[in-house]
């Protein structure tokens, strides 16, 4: 099984703790070996395969968002605690720049949520420019981005991860129009294999 960067920071304290309360206080040792295996399983990267062509959702999770901005479209998916948390592009192009905001910790699922902290990754593709945004949530206190500005991006490709709660949104080219949309609110999603949007060529 392959993991997330940043696994060792959460999980080898608990295994560590484990090792040294286990001669001293063996429940306590067995609560500290289920936090590590919890965290190891949080950080996991399975590999993925587009299920078709179009653009792919760059997480795991449930539909929480999809709505108008201007010309285009944005679709925002919600990572629960126990869905994969490593986020994938959701389609090729090239990175014009990834933006940094500080902000809140509100729950990604929230309205509130558009205050949060979060990455901006503006991409210029074949079909007018997109963007990729990963959202921090109420637990979610470090969103670790992969790529940078000048990137090439492959679509399904591995852009970065937040710890411990989130959202990741697409927001489409200006191509794509309502009839394009292949999922709704509430819809299960998975990151880099599920299609939610696809134009006729």
């Amino acid at each position: 099984m392959r993991f997330a960067p940043g696994v060792r920071r959460f999980a080898v304290p608990a295994f560590a703790a484990a090792a040294v309360l286990a001669p001293l206080a063996f429940p306590l040792a067995l609560a500290a070996i289920a936090i590590g295996g919890f965290v190891a399983w949080f950080f996991r990267d399975p590999e993925r395969r587009p299920s078709g062509p179009g653009v792919v959702s760059p997480a795991d999770g449930r539909v929480s968002v999809v709505r108008e901005e201007g010309d285009q479209l944005r679709v925002g998916v919600f990572m629960n605690v126990t869905d994969v948390h490593v986020n994938r592009a959701p389609l090729d192009g090239r990175i014009e720049r990834v933006t940094h905001r500080s902000g809140a910790h509100r729950p990604a699922f929230s309205k509130d949520s558009e205050r949060n902290e979060r990455v901006d990754v503006a991409v210029a593709t074949d079909e007018g420019p997109a963007e990729i945004s990963l959202i921090a949530g109420a637990f979610a206190r470090r969103i670790h981005p992969y790529v940078a500005e000048g990137d090439d991006l492959a679509r399904a490709e591995r852009i970065g991860h937040i710890d411990f709660g989130s959202r990741a949104d697409v927001l489409l080219p200006p191509a794509y129009d309502r009839a394009d949309l292949l999922v709704t609110e509430g819809d299960r999603v998975r990151a880099g294999e599920s299609i939610v949007a696809a134009r006729e060529r």
